[in-house]
């Protein structure tokens, strides 16, 4: 990277409040760790202190009211965070470019509807009879595309994904390493002194632009599909069971657990770590707080914290009551020694 705060301003389509248009810039950096050399942003109030103190040579805002050394120069934007990543796709390590073709080591079967000119497979991963791969797809190393699984185009199926057999992936969804759609769910029946398995026949179907992080799992239906909405993005290693419904747009932060046949609205934000019971409905933009354990519907819009997990208000006034608890108990053992109560 090699820019003129100038050119940095056009390339993020910035108006430039203060600085040498001519000063060079050569990195990017966080704002505690940036140097004169380096760009960096101020997307979050939580960081006034960590812009105020920084030594980065331009910072994208939002705003002319900020406070920050006079040897910073400021590039006005209307999103700093989406600014700073146009720098970051620019001039950041790059992905690896997309190489169509079929690895000498993969394994595809005959019957694989894939145009081999227009997709991307890795070292020893494998097709399996009746899969569907679309134009423009690359599976990663090691990675399994089970029999008479769809993908869909444009998708990124990184190292190591298993998409189990009839599970259906939309277009440009992101795989992350690891991920495990279309495994059993959780099912059994205590009969006779034993557990026995009840059969998990549906599969799990991804509508487009859906992203899943790494070490993720998503259990095929019981019956029927587990689907996950149009543009939802979930963290590494959630654990989605089966016959769950999530709904567009969501999000699901890292470690959450959605127990079987819950019904996810759209604009959810689940925080990290958030458990929910199953056979549930939370509706449309409802918000978790991370470490949540939901065990009973939430209405639509509504924002929950705790365990149980509770409206957020209500939760800080207990939180806040729980606190006082031990000063409490002090006044009262004192006004029970005044009265000759004591033990």
């Amino acid at each position: 990277m090699k820019l003129t705060l100038q050119e940095l301003a056009e390339l993020v389509n910035g108006r430039l409040l203060r600085g040498d248009a001519d000063q060079i810039f050569t990195g990017f950096a966080a704002l505690k760790e940036a140097r004169a050399g380096d760009v960096s942003f101020f997307g979050n109030e939580k960081y006034a202190k960590d812009l105020e103190a920084s030594e980065a040579g331009a910072v994208f805002v939002r705003s002319a009211d900020v406070t920050a050394s006079e040897s910073t120069a400021l590039i006005l934007v209307d999103n700093p965070v989406m600014a700073f990543d146009v720098v970051l796709r620019k001039f950041a390590v790059p992905k690896p470019t997309f190489q169509p073709g079929i690895h000498p080591s993969a394994v595809v079967a005959d019957d694989v509807k894939i145009n081999s000119d227009k997709v991307s497979i890795g070292a020893k991963a494998v097709i399996e009879a009746g899969a569907e791969i679309g134009d423009g797809t690359r599976i990663g190393a090691g990675a399994v595309i089970g029999v008479g699984a769809k993908v869909g185009r444009d998708c990124e199926i990184g190292p190591g994904v298993y998409v189990l057999y009839g599970c259906i992936v939309g277009d440009r969804v992101i795989l992350h390493p690891g991920v495990v759609l279309g495994a059993d769910g959780f099912g059994f029946e205590f009969v006779d002194g034993r557990h026995q398995k009840i059969e998990q026949l549906g599969i799990v179907r991804l509508e487009d632009d859906v992203e899943i992080g790494a070490s993720t799992t998503v259990d095929r239906a019981r019956f029927g599909e587990t689907v996950i909405g149009e543009g939802t993005k979930i963290d590494n290693q959630v654990q989605v069971g089966h016959n769950v419904v999530i709904g567009k747009h969501c999000i699901v932060v890292a470690q959450s657990g959605i127990s079987g046949s819950t019904h996810i609205g759209n604009y959810v934000v689940l925080g990290a770590r958030t458990g929910v019971a199953g056979h549930l409905t939370i509706g449309d933009g409802a918000v978790t707080g991370g470490r949540s354990g939901v065990i009973a519907d939430v209405k639509p819009g509504e924002k929950m914290f705790g365990y149980p997990a509770k409206p957020f208000k209500e939760s800080m006034r207990t939180s806040m009551y729980v606190k006082r608890l031990g000063a409490l108990y002090a006044r009262v053992k004192k006004l029970e020694e005044a009265a000759g109560l004591e033990e």
